[in-house]
């Protein structure tokens, strides 16, 4: 028996355990696999047109009778200056001319969209069960809509400041992320990567300050983690890099070589992929021009002009220019399919726990 049963009962899932939504190597596969396992299934749509978001749960909703997350991100968009975009391509030029690509050709804007009306309306029609946000909330216009679809809604908190943030304004539960988590910080009322506590400071504090269950993230991967993080006051967990490697991922080939010779140290937080600092298995990039950099734009638009690098060298096998986002566990991911993961994780936590128990 699970010690805290407050999130099963609120997502109404067999375990509680959610997929972290992953954007870019991850779709309906791998959400209808981890649903099939016992767990919550989150679909990440920030990348996604609002066309493709709605084709993608009711591909799930074909497949599999079980709740569903729509994970959102809701930053404030900035533009790009041209002195901004001049300063970034002079950093990357001598990259463009290794794969002989021309700095001059046009290049599609990286695609990272804050939650809208548009997306809103996408969710009232499908009503998700469950809506995630990351980078705070959106306006509390939206917010309500979501809501009064009745859809749960849980965001992610980095600090015991914006946990408590979170709630004052409705959540339904807490994702607090600590800093060993692959992915993009959910940060919205700090700044300072410094500072951000770990999964094991964070989650208690967190606990303590909130009503609402917390969903443990950010280096959990095995069932000694899950069990922790119960110990450390959590009800449930967001679990990502442990399903990177599973069939149902879209990670490359390189990628996945990558992952897997990955150590307990092979992943920083940088801010040279996107603009906005995220944690992942450091690449060519990474360490050459960061891991954290000022030359990087703002958040989406370093990706755009690192497009044509990564196409590039992936065509040669190489992960140079991927941002291959990963935690501090991903050495302990497997390749298994994703809904034995699932049901793996569950019962190897439940025996740790009474283990520990007896």
């Amino acid at each position: 028996m699970w010690p805290d049963r407050r999130l099963i009962d609120l997502f109404k899932t067999e375990f509680p355990i959610v997929l972290a939504p992953m954007a870019g190597v991850m779709d309906a596969e791998l959400v209808i696999a981890v649903a099939e396992g016992g767990g919550l299934g989150s679909l990440p749509s920030a990348m996604l047109s609002p066309e493709k978001a709605r084709e993608q749960v009711n591909v799930i909703r074909q497949r599999v009778k079980a709740p569903v997350n729509m994970n959102f991100f809701c930053h404030t968009p900035v533009d790009l200056t041209p002195d901004a975009e001049a300063r970034w391509k002079q950093r990357l030029a001598d990259y463009y001319t290794e794969l002989g690509l021309d700095p001059a050709a046009p290049i599609n804007a990286a695609n990272r969209a804050p939650f809208d009306a548009a997306f809103c309306e996408v969710v009232e029609e499908l009503k998700p069960e469950v809506v995630s946000f990351h980078f705070g909330l959106p306006e509390q216009t939206l917010l309500k809509r979501v809501k009064a679809a009745g859809c749960l809604v849980i965001s992610s908190a980095t600090t015991v400041k914006e946990a408590i943030w979170l709630e004052q304004r409705g959540v339904d539960a807490v994702i607090a992320q600590g800093a060993e988590a692959g992915g993009h910080r959910g940060m919205f009322l700090t700044e300072e990567i410094a500072e951000q506590p770990g999964t094991f400071a964070l989650v208690p504090q967190v606990a303590d300050a909130v009503k609402v269950p917390v969903i443990a993230a950010g280096g959990i991967a095995d069932g000694r983690g899950i069990a922790a993080a119960f110990a450390l006051g959590a009800s449930g967990v967001q679990i990502g890099s442990a399903y990177l490697r599973c069939p149902e991922s879209k990670v490359s080939a390189g990628g996945r070589k990558a992952l897997a010779e990955a150590g307990d140290d092979s992943t920083v937080i940088t801010n040279v992929m996107t603009g906005r600092p995220a944690r992942g298995v450091q690449n060519r990039l990474m360490r050459e021009a960061g891991p954290i950099s000022p030359d990087a734009p703002p958040f989406p638009h370093a990706a755009t002009a690192l497009g044509p690098l990564k196409a590039a060298a992936e065509k040669q096998g190489r992960v140079d220019f991927t941002n291959l986002w990963a935690g501090q566990a991903v050495a302990l991911g497997r390749e298994v399919p994703a809904a034995e993961l699932t049901r793996d994780l569950a019962k190897s936590a439940l025996a740790r726990m009474k283990a520990l128990a007896g």
